[in-house]
């Protein structure tokens, strides 16, 4: 057989051998001993770039047509790296371009040479892996004989290190692929969040183990279901059906990538609240989209016995404050009121004493002025006129006794639960304070009304504005009474005025 042919045998068993592996490590044995068997010499190697800032050339593989002989040389060759322009591979790495060594024994750019002589070994070529990125190794062959340079041969392996360039590339994207795959089912599978993924007709893709717990159904129930009907109750499903239909035909996404509290339905049909976000996968062709989903039953129900426990502290907080100002009333108030009662009679008994009349009449006065700062401090605490008569006539009162003037624009004509009563009070109260303290306005107006189920308290003035929701501890404490109550408190601030406004629900 003429070289030439021989050549392009070789060409096509190396060909056949990358057709058929799609590893490199399970296509290198196979093509040292195709292309040294063919060409009658007796070792070969397979030298891959090590990577990293100390960058070298390592044997990854070896090939004996004589295992006993050539052991100890192929152990030596397995054990070496190679700095880039040191030793056959390193130079071809380096340089990028096939090279011939008639006699590695006398080379000087040999560091196995030693090693080539007690193997016998003599004449020897290398030619580089060639990929898109450039070179990522070198194969190389030693015969036992003394052979000058084959030009015809390198030509060659310029081409077989080409083709198995390509393979080495495909088979690194491949594994990277693999790898990358792998990762990504191990990280869904361990992934504490239910993840769902759908296909452009809403039918499942993925189900992951944590919905698998959480709703019930094994992923194989699941795949190729319309996730709707599995997973959505059935009062929901109709409004998710035509939301992403409507997404699929116009692109209006009202909820892709925001995270949103909805129901969802177990395989046994109980539901339970969730935490969805979803998202569109980035990929072209029709869209589909994942899903993250958490059971969020427990944080629900932690919120819920925060609320209550909130409510029962501002409960005993108004059971305390009715206590004192009971206590107020019919203790020190009526003991002020029965000494007033005594000066008076006393006074009537000295008429003929004028220094003693003086003094008794100066005391009555500053006996009154204790009386009237003992019941503002009572009201101030809990005014009776709210437990008994209601929110309107103790917000009059209120007004009334302002220092601003204040317009009472609409309040309720009947009883509110009680929590719902003081906690307008207060916030009446206190923006009223504020007004009359930091506000500079000529005056304020208060409206209570009942509104889609809440109850909406405001009070507006027309001040120099700067108030905050957070600026002091009367309104952070104000806030917390009504969020206690499921409510929410917001200032509006502005340099023609401020309005206060808490809006609660009704229970």
């Amino acid at each position: 057989m003429s070289a030439q042919r021989r050549f392009l045998a070789i060409e096509h068993e190396v060909s056949l051998i990358l057709a058929e592996t799609s590893a490199a490590a399970e296509a290198y044995p196979k093509l040292l001993q195709t292309v040294g068997t063919s060409l009658g010499w007796d070792f070969g190697a397979v030298w891959e770039e090590t990577g990293g800032p100390d960058a070298s050339v390592r044997c990854t593989e070896t090939w004996c047509a004589d295992e006993t002989r050539l052991a100890e040389f192929a152990r030596t060759s397995l054990g070496t790296l190679l700095p880039p322009g040191h030793g056959l591979p390193g130079r071809v790495w380096s340089s990028a371009a096939p090279a011939w060594i008639t006699d590695v024994q006398s080379d000087p750019n040999f560091p196995r040479a030693k090693a080539a002589a007690e193997a016998g070994l003599h004449a020897g070529f290398c030619f580089p892996i060639r990929t898109a990125r450039g070179v990522v190794g070198a194969i190389e062959f030693l015969t036992s004989k003394l052979q000058e340079p084959d030009e015809e041969l390198l030509a060659t392996t310029e081409s077989l290190g080409s083709q198995i360039g390509q393979f080495v590339e495909r088979s690194r994207a491949e594994a990277a692929m693999r790898e990358r795959e792998a990762r990504h089912g191990a990280i869904l599978e361990s992934a504490l969040d239910c993840i769902v993924t759908i296909d452009d007709r809403g039918r499942v893709v993925e189900f992951n183990a944590a919905a698998e717990q959480t709703f019930g159904y094994e992923a194989e129930e699941v795949v190729g279901r319309e996730m709707a009907e599995i997973i959505v109750p059935p009062s929901l499903r109709e409004e998710h059906r035509a939301g992403f239909g409507r997404y699929l035909e116009t692109g209006e996404a009202r909820i892709l990538g925001h995270r949103l509290e909805i129901t969802g339905m177990r395989a046994d049909g109980s539901e339970f609240p969730v935490e969805l976000t979803i998202t569109r996968i980035p990929l072209p062709g029709p869209p589909a989209f994942t899903g993250f989903l958490r059971d969020i039953t427990e944080r629900k129900q932690a919120e819920r016995d925060l609320r209550a426990s909130r409510v029962r502290l501002v409960g005993a907080q108004d059971a305390e404050r009715r206590r004192l100002e009971r206590n107020l009333h019919d203790g020190a108030q009526q003991r002020l009121v029965s000494l007033a009662l005594t000066l008076r009679l006393a006074r009537d008994g000295v008429s003929d004493d004028a220094q003693t009349v003086e003094l008794i009449d100066r005391a009555q006065e500053e006996l009154q002025l204790a009386l009237d700062e003992l019941r503002e401090l009572a009201r101030g605490i809990h005014p009776a006129v709210l437990s008994e008569r209601g929110l309107a006539p103790a917000l009059q009162g209120v007004a009334d006794r302002s220092a601003v003037p204040v317009e009472l624009i609409s309040l309720p004509d009947k009883r509110l639960p009680e929590a719902i009563e003081a906690a307008a009070y207060y916030v009446v109260c206190e923006a009223l304070v504020n007004v009359a303290k930091h506000a500079n306005a000529s005056g304020a107006r208060v409206s209570i009304a009942e509104l889609d189920g809440r109850v909406v308290v405001e009070v507006s003035d027309d001040g120099l504005g700067g108030a905050e929701a957070d600026g002091g501890s009367g309104l952070r404490g104000l806030a917390d009474r009504v969020e206690a109550l499921d409510g929410r408190l917001e200032v509006d601030s502005k340099a023609t005025g401020t309005t206060l406004r808490a809006s609660i629900p009704l229970r």
